[in-house]
């Protein structure tokens, strides 16, 4: 089964971009919204002619902002509910160790990458039991419902032999950290609710915020993730994974 709906934010560019047009080529999946901060700026999402598209704005910061688009969701998606909360939308603002303090950049990457994720995903919430309360089983499926978080192997604590890097990761890379144990506290809080939730890493994606040197292309990424995104199961809720589903050490 393929899901009946996704909702992705961050969607006017790069992996939110490319996901939306993968989501797209699925033509059982009857709803895909797509965010953007300013959708009259969003030129290649309003580009796209398939009618299941539907563009709202979303300024991942300000609550009322998420509690309007929460309205028009509904609306779209009715008493089937939300299937899957796809959390794109990120920002990346390079911090090192050895610089000046600049208190304002690390706080921005928090709010944006961590807690404008849990208000998103805490908002959504009634939509996502409404989808799943369609299946009697205790499956969990990306088509029955799912929170799917684009992560970052660089949020993993075991895993960092790289520090800062000399690209600056420091506040980027402990958000990452932190949404992960986000996600996993909410993967334990809503099992009752049969709500999938996992976190995956789509690789070094060369986007704008990829930058220089990365090592595979949006197409490379998208053709592993959303297929990885359809196989989601009972043994994937809570966990952490590459694009192509092999597991990240938290």
């Amino acid at each position: 089964m393929a899901p009946y709906s996704v909702l992705v934010t961050g969607a006017n560019r790069g992996i939110g971009l490319g996901l939306v047009k993968e989501f797209l080529k699925n033509k059982d999946i009857q709803h895909v919204i797509a965010t953007a901060r300013d959708p009259s700026a969003a030129k290649e999402l309003n580009a796209i002619t398939d009618k299941r598209l539907v563009v709202l704005p979303l300024e991942m910061t300000c609550d009322d902002s998420i509690k309007r688009l929460y309205t028009e969701v509904e609306k779209i998606v009715g008493d089937r509910g939300l299937t899957i909360l796809l959390n794109n939308a990120g920002v990346l603002l390079h911090y090192k160790t050895n610089q000046e303090p600049k208190r304002a950049d690390l706080i921005k990457n928090f709010d944006v990458n961590v807690a404008s994720v849990a208000v998103i995903t805490q908002t959504f919430l009634p939509l996502l039991r409404k989808a799943a309360a369609q299946v009697p089983t205790d499956e969990f499926s990306s088509s029955r419902a799912a929170i799917v978080n684009i992560s970052s192997g660089l949020g993993s604590i075991s895993g960092n032999v790289w520090g800062s890097s000399p690209r600056g990761f420091l506040a980027y890379s402990t958000s990452k950290s932190a949404l992960n144990s986000l996600m996993k506290s909410m993967s334990i809080d809503l099992k009752p609710d049969h709500i999938l939730v996992a976190m995956f890493c789509p690789g070094w994606v060369q986007t704008d915020m990829g930058g220089e040197g990365a090592q595979i292309t949006l197409d490379e990424s998208m053709k592993d993730l959303v297929p990885s995104i359809y196989k989601l199961s009972n043994e994937h809720h809570g966990g952490y994974f590459n694009r192509d589903l092999t597991v990240i050490p938290f």
